[in-house]
């Protein structure tokens, strides 16, 4: 299933939620799997951004919905990124490389 980096900074009134309920993420988190999505590991940072998630979805068109869901809470600012693990990464290169070198040579034939 399609993973996805989500980079959260909460707004004044998501930090005063998450102070006076902080277990207020664990619910989010079961939110997200309501709407179709599911937080793989989940971590706080210091920084311009104040949580990063590792999401799991299966396509692109459920985690821009549940992005959209949370960030119309008013509570957070949501970036979202599409994450390729490397062994995939790598592959879709190599295969890239090998169609290129079949169409030179073809080419070449021509």
């Amino acid at each position: 299933m399609p993973l996805y980096i989500m980079l959260s900074t909460l707004t004044d009134d998501g930090m005063e939620t998450l102070h006076e309920h902080p277990q207020r993420i664990k619910e989010v988190n079961q939110e997200v799997e309501k709407m179709g999505a599911r937080v793989l590991q989940q971590w706080a940072v210091l920084g311009p951004y104040d949580f990063v998630n590792l999401v799991e979805a299966p396509d692109n068109q459920t985690i821009a919905r549940v992005s959209v869901a949370l960030g119309a809470r008013g509570t957070v600012r949501l970036m979202t990124l599409p994450a390729i693990p490397i062994d995939e990464f790598i592959a879709s290169l190599q295969a890239g490389a090998e169609e290129d070198e079949e169409e030179e040579d073809e080419e070449e034939n021509q």
